[in-house]
């Protein structure tokens, strides 16, 4: 019997010494290609498109998944990646203009909203709504990638981002639903996305003109092309449009900002959280070892026999004191996660720290393009409004956020 744990030992102690390495898998998935028209879309068929800063959503729950993530690095996913999707989607050719909006606007023919339900450099999930001036939802779909260190090592020779085929196949999905439509469709949702503007801006003149029920919207009547009033609506509208793409002007200079500081920390953090994992599972198999070993001690001594106690004490002294090493290096390993933990919390207070946000000026005053973008762009609706009342003679609208998009 004696034999037979000695012989018993070395075959633990490599089948547990082999479960310490961990290996990279990539996804057996094709990559989405970018979908592109099999001929031009005429003009009069495009619709415009604007993305909405996306809401950052929450951290995760567990202390050691939230571990190097801040809320201040998803408020900056949450301005970074819809510029990504608006630049994915202008290069398809189904679209007019595509622009990145702030949260809660009007005039937007196609609306696309997006919610980061979680984003460590591993893995994202993401919550996409597309709704259109009609009312009508085209789709809200959870889209999801897994991420590994092949794909950072592919992004860095292509000079792309890692999410890319993300964003390709969100943009496949749109373009999908918009070639569903027939012509007569897009005509309605250009027309009713004018005329909501219009409304929001003086509703006395032109609420008659659209009516919305159940959150849907309809065209009644139409304004004469001659309408003065409605023509400058229309020279308001292109003026909120300017306004949207000094807007665009400024994400686009964050998104530059931010790119390699961004890329690094996720590539950077899954570096760590894999290193992190190995340890714990070398310290989790040496503690297993080191268990084994002991229990292997108590087995010699019981089994080993009076005619062999001499022989049984000095395995089991081996066995014991073998099995507490291995336990004391597992609970070593143990420590030294503390520091892979500390490295993946102080990359992301430093990205936290480059990922400030831009600071513009209009009408004299100073905004963060962050929080404080949405206010100045309500501010600017209030502006307009003023404008369009001077200009007209009408009483100025208040603004009715239930209005908007």
């Amino acid at each position: 019997m004696l034999l037979r744990f000695t012989l018993l030992l070395p075959i633990v102690l490599a089948l547990l010494s082999g479960c310490t390495t961990i290996g990279f898998s990539q996804s057996a998935e094709p990559e989405a290609v970018l979908k592109k028209p099999a001929q031009e879309i005429a003009e009069a068929e495009l619709l415009d498109v604007w993305v909405e800063l996306f809401s950052p959503g929450t951290l995760p729950e567990d202390k050691e998944d939230a571990s190097g993530l801040s809320l201040e690095i998803r408020k900056a996913e949450a301005r970074y990646m819809p510029v990504q999707l608006r630049d994915t989607m202008a290069k398809t050719g189904y679209w007019g203009a595509v622009r990145v909006v702030p949260q809660g606007n009007q005039g937007g023919e196609l609306l696309v909203k997006g919610t980061i339900n979680s984003s460590d450099g591993e893995t994202v999930e993401l919550r996409i709504t597309a709704l259109d001036a009609v009312g009508r939802e085209w789709f809200s779909r959870d889209y999801d990638a897994e991420i590994t260190v092949e794909d950072y090592k592919k992004s860095e020779r292509t000079a792309r981002d890692v999410y890319q085929p993300l964003y390709n196949t969100i943009a496949n999905d749109l373009a999908e639903y918009r070639s569903s439509l027939k012509p007569k469709e897009i005509t309605e949702i250009r027309r009713v996305a004018a005329l909501r503007f219009a409304a929001n801006l003086a509703p006395d003149a032109f609420a008659s003109y659209v009516q919305e029920k159940d959150g849907e919207y309809k065209v009644i009547r139409l304004p004469s092309d001659e309408d003065p009033i409605f023509q400058r609506a229309n020279a308001i509208r292109d003026r909120d449009f300017l306004l949207v793409d000094t807007l665009n002007g400024h994400f686009d200079n964050f998104n530059k900002n931010m790119q390699v500081p961004y890329t690094q920390w996720r590539k950077t953090r899954l570096d760590e959280v894999l290193a992190l994992r190995e340890i714990e599972t070398e310290a989790r198999n040496r503690k297993l070892l080191g268990a084994a070993a002991i229990i292997g001690a108590i087995g010699v001594q019981i089994l080993g026999g009076s005619e062999n106690r001499g022989a049984a004490n000095v395995a089991s002294g081996v066995l014991v004191v073998g099995g507490a090493a291995a336990l004391k290096s597992g609970f070593d390993k143990d420590s030294e996660t503390t520091i892979h933990r500390d490295a993946i919390a102080e990359l992301g207070d430093s990205f936290a720290a480059e990922a400030e946000p831009l600071v513009i000026e209009v009408e004299g005053e100073t905004h963060e393009l962050t929080g404080s973008a949405e206010i100045q762009y309500k501010k600017w609706q209030s502006l307009m409004k003023r404008i369009y009342a001077a200009e007209t003679g009408l009483p100025v609208a208040e603004t009715d956020p239930r209005k908007t998009l």
